[in-house]
């Protein structure tokens, strides 16, 4: 009989090998992605028939028993093991010594059911199944998200369709707090149902951040309530457009997956789609003394531009619940500004002379201030901080240019501030083979410092710019090259292994396949079946 629902992830001769192994070849075989920080499976198995296993609260738990995230989160996980044929499953071997029959879940601290996850969030679980119910205890709801998508994982099926997991005992954590995926809607305008299966994906990884780059130069998607012009005039079209109900649920849909989504919206550089909305914004470009009819970055020398920068970031700290919000702030062309006469006598009354990363930094600084007014901490792109503009404390600074990005992370984190590593994982930069080998191979904290400047390091985000990238190829593009990087942020710096890592990452990216993502193969080889929606 042909092996059905998450049996069809995985190649039958991996599967033999886990209802025999133990330890890490059983763990290999199974797929586990990425890898928990302990893991102990025993060769005994346990069978487990659709009809009667239960997801369910354990009635000590302190989660709420109507928790809408956790009975969403049972309903999920329930499908993803047992898939659309839990009807038809192999024939009954289910012995109530051998039969798993309930997983339990525990929440030992207040769930936090109805919150939004944060940069402090406790994801840590521990999962011990043994025949006839399987416990999942977390802190918080968090940590139970995560051991689901564990527990799920180590369900498999033999050759005649028969639901098997070994007994086992796993305790997990993540190494980085912040996990991160950039999408870029800008360049291409993506449909939120690809922005949701993107959140499932990143469930499945462990993902725990998206980075929403939303508008730049070429178009701006967002529908502001605000400023509604600027999202009529500067989108692509009116069919082109995240409206305020298409943004709550993306960030609804994110929340019961445990991922927190941070808006970027960069300026001053970046912004030719806004000027289009609001007029006086951006700074008109000089040929000598004649205006050109072209436009530069915001204009930062008048009070008009703060008193519209205020509001909309006022309505931006309302839409979107994170504490944090990316501002930007990377790869300003000067030479508008430089050609502007009245910015010419502005930097010469201000005593900046000719220096306008001077005047950039008077800019950014404002900007700054009216974010930490609005009880909101900042994100922005390394050329701020090499620009030496001052920072609030706190703010955190993402490292994206490939050079000496190790002595990037040194210098800032001795200066005392955050660090979100991106630089090694721009998965736009395309090559023909294994490319995902060399995002895996990074080592975040391979640069000089002290223990307390490493701690500093909050995690990284694989980047996937979209000037090349539309809703055709976009998921390809992304899995399971994003995959190596969510296993390099989440699991300890000890599970370094290529060899196991491929073979754990091919069995994973057909288990995204059945899931319905549309992961790029590996290498050569076949999930089974074949994914043909």
């Amino acid at each position: 009989m042909e092996p059905r629902g998450l049996g069809q992830v995985v190649l039958l001769g991996l599967l033999a090998l886990a209802a025999r192994a133990s330890g890490d070849d059983a763990a290999e075989s199974l797929g586990l992605w990425p890898m928990p920080l302990s893991v102990q499976l025993s060769p005994k198995q346990l069978y487990l028939s659709p009809e009667n296993f239960y997801i369910g609260h354990d009635p000590y738990s302190k989660a709420d028993p109507g928790c809408s995230l956790l009975q969403e989160a049972f309903r999920r996980y329930y499908e993803y093991i047992f898939g659309y044929n839990k009807w038809n499953h192999g024939p009954a071997k289910f012995y109530n010594e051998t039969q798993l029959q309930q997983l339990v879940v525990s929440v030992v601290l207040d769930s936090e059911c109805n919150s939004f996850p944060n940069i402090s969030s406790d994801e840590s679980y521990t999962l011990n199944v043994k025949g006839p119910v399987a416990v999942l205890k977390a802190n918080r709801v968090w940590g139970v998200l995560r051991g689901l998508e564990t527990f799920s994982q180590l369900i498999y099926q033999d050759t005649y369709g028969t639901f098997i997991i070994n007994e086992s005992s796993i305790t997990d954590s993540p190494r980085f707090p912040h996990r991160g995926v950039l999408i870029d809607t800008a360049r291409h305008y993506l449909p939120v149902q690809t922005i949701l299966k993107t959140l499932d994906a990143m469930a499945f990884n462990k993902f725990n951040v998206l980075h929403w780059h939303i508008v730049d130069d070429q178009s701006f998607p967002f529908e502001s309530i605000t400023f509604p012009e600027l999202s009529k005039k500067g989108s692509y079209s009116l069919s082109h457009v995240y409206t305020p109900r298409d943004v709550r649920k993306v960030i609804e849909y994110a929340r019961l997956r445990g991922i927190r989504v941070i808006p970027e919206f960069d300026s001053p550089g970046h912004t030719q789609s806004w000027g289009k909305g609001q007029k006086g914004l951006l700074t008109p470009c000089y040929n000598a003394k004649t205006p050109s009819g072209m436009f530069g970055p915001v204009n930062p020398i008048l009070n008009s531009t703060y008193t519209f920068m205020s509001k909309f970031l006022e309505e931006i700290s309302k839409v979107f619940p994170d504490q944090y919000i990316h501002l930007g702030g990377d790869e300003v062309d000067f030479k508008c500004w430089a050609s502007n006469p009245e910015i010419q006598k502005f930097m010469e009354h201000s005593g900046f002379q000719k220096d306008f990363r001077k005047l950039e930094s008077f800019y950014v600084e404002k900007i700054l201030k009216m974010v930490s007014t609005k009880n909101r901490r900042s994100v922005i792109w390394q050329e701020v901080f090499d620009n030496s503009v001052k920072l609030p404390p706190g703010t955190t600074i993402q490292v994206w240019i490939p050079n000496n990005y190790a002595t990037e992370q040194s210098v800032i984190t001795a200066a005392g501030f955050p660090v979100i590593l991106s630089a090694p994982w721009y998965l736009d930069l395309i090559s023909y083979g294994e490319d995902w080998r060399k995002y895996y191979q990074v080592k975040p904290l391979n640069f000089p410092g002290s223990p307390q400047q490493k701690r500093l390091v909050l995690g990284g985000e694989a980047c996937l710019w979209g000037e090349y990238v539309d809703v055709t190829n976009f998921m390809p593009r992304l899995w399971p090259r994003a995959s190596a990087v969510g296993e390099r942020l989440w699991s300890q710096g000890n599970v370094t292994d290529l060899s196991s890592a491929y073979r754990r990452l091919t069995i994973h990216r057909c288990r995204m396949v059945r899931r319905g993502i549309a992961a790029q193969p590996l290498f050569t080889g076949h999930c089974s079946p074949e994914f043909t929606k």
